[in-house]
């Protein structure tokens, strides 16, 4: 039986597009578009976050290593993203389908309202039957505003859309129970929400061509099937990939979706670089938090407040030791909660609404 994803992100990266001398690999682009204008054709929604724009700019242009690498990827990504969009418009006109560019950074998302903005852009493009396709802006990202890598970018764009499903392509099969390329390694096939331990089998290795690896890629998706949305890497070297892992029919990694969570959830759980304030919390809260049953966050499990923050505003969970426990939004303001801290049959500070919990809890 065929998975029934109705809206679908599909991030395909570096190690996929880029041949080994580390320019693009045209063949696989045009390959990619094709699988995608056929499950288009079955009425699916499809949103394209791509890398490649940096190694589209080396085929262009051959630069002296005195630059620094920041200013580098800059000339690279500006000449390399208008190559790269328009194969992609290209490939898809003959295929009778309209793609647009979005480029994004960061900051983008770094409030509610900017968070809002972006996700009526692509609802009025998939409305008109568009293909986004998405990169981040490396021409104007700087290192501290720059995502991970495309997986985060990815992972964000799925839960602001509420998509079905996250398709990531790599350069292997997916999530290996060791060395990729040891004998007797394996895929694992499924990862249900209580799997832990990705740091004992997976590489911190990036790849060659990319920023992230698969540990990224790993946490990523587990946050991302938290939020109620399934996740497959997969990979995207594999002819028809997209289809044929549709049909179930290709060996890749699946996160299992848990309840879908609610729009305003999933904002927080991508929030953390924009958390304002931070508050520490005792073992008990721990506990009650991090149990199956839903609690929000009371003032008597307080410890303290280690940085302000005003009513609304996102603020850090950490645990007596100093480790991140989740993310919530403040129900007041950090004055109140000072004056709160310890007291019983007080108002929550977040309420389990608004409440995401770090996945490796």
């Amino acid at each position: 039986m065929s998975l029934n994803y109705k809206r679908i992100v599909i991030k395909v990266g570096s190690n996929v597009l880029t041949k080994a001398n580390g320019l693009p690999d045209l063949e696989r682009i045009e390959h990619l578009v094709d699988q995608i204008s056929r499950i288009k054709e079955q009425n699916k929604e499809v949103i394209l976050v791509s890398s490649g724009a940096v190694a589209s700019g080396k085929s262009l242009l051959s630069v002296s290593d005195k630059f620094d690498a920041v200013a580098t990827r800059q000339l690279f990504a500006s000449i390399g993203q208008v190559k790269l969009i328009n194969k992609y418009s290209e490939l898809f006109e003959e295929r009778g389908l309209v793609c647009a560019q979005v480029l994004v950074t960061k900051e983008d998302f770094r409030d509610r309202l900017h968070y809002l903005n972006m996700k009526n852009c692509f609802n009025i493009l998939l409305q008109h039957n568009v293909v986004p396709v998405v990169n981040e802006n490396d021409v104007i990202s700087v290192t501290e505003l720059m995502f991970t890598d495309n997986d985060e970018l990815a992972g964000l764009i799925a839960s602001q859309l509420n998509a079905d499903a996250l398709i990531i392509l790599t350069n292997v099969d997916g999530i290996f129970d060791g060395d990729p390329k040891a004998v007797g390694s394996k895929v694992i096939e499924r990862i249900d929400q209580d799997f832990k331990g990705f740091s004992g089998i997976i590489s911190a290795k990036k790849s060659e061509f990319g920023r992230g690896g698969m540990m990224t890629k790993s946490n990523m998706a587990h946050k991302v099937s938290r939020l109620g949305i399934a996740v497959h890497i997969a990979n995207g070297t594999t002819a028809n990939i997209i289809p044929r892992l549709l049909e179930r029919e290709v060996l890749n990694t699946y996160f299992v979706p848990q309840k879908i969570a609610s729009g305003k959830k999933k904002w927080i759980a991508h929030s953390e670089n924009y958390a304002t304030g931070v508050v520490r919390i005792n073992d008990g809260a721990k506990v009650a938090l991090t149990s199956a049953k839903a609690s929000s966050l009371l003032p008597v499990g307080l410890v303290s407040v280690e940085k302000d923050f005003k009513k609304g505003d996102i603020i850090r969970l950490i645990d007596e030791a100093g480790f991140y426990i989740g993310l919530g939004i403040a129900e007041y303001g950090s004055e109140k909660a000072r004056e709160r801290l310890g007291v019983k049959k007080q108002k929550a500070l977040v309420h389990y609404d608004y409440l995401f919990l770090n996945p490796q809890n």
